[in-house]
């Protein structure tokens, strides 16, 4: 995981332990969103590492504060713009 469980609820500003497992969750989500937009299924160089944090670290607060009422497409699109510059070309 490019995002450690502490570092995610330090990003969402969450100081309790209760929503753990669905923060785990969430970040393997997002994660794994991330990856499918870059067309990125294995290693990632030091640029690319910078780039996606920073795509998971966004999906998974876009995920967590509207999971009610979340607008999946543009979650999509956002996290394509982000990650557009470490998109791969070959498909997996």
């Amino acid at each position: 995981m490019l995002i450690g469980l502490e570092e995610l609820k330090s990003y969402l500003r969450i100081d309790g332990s209760d929503e753990d497992g669905f923060l785990e969750h969430l970040n393997e989500a997002a994660e794994s969103l991330c990856r499918d937009i870059a067309r990125i299924d294995g290693e990632l160089d030091e640029n690319e590492v910078k780039v996606m944090r920073i795509g998971v670290l966004f999906a998974a607060a876009y995920m967590y504060e509207h999971r009610e009422e979340a607008d999946h497409t543009k979650l999509a699109l956002s996290l394509r713009s982000l990650l557009f510059g470490i998109r791969r070309g070959d498909h997996f």
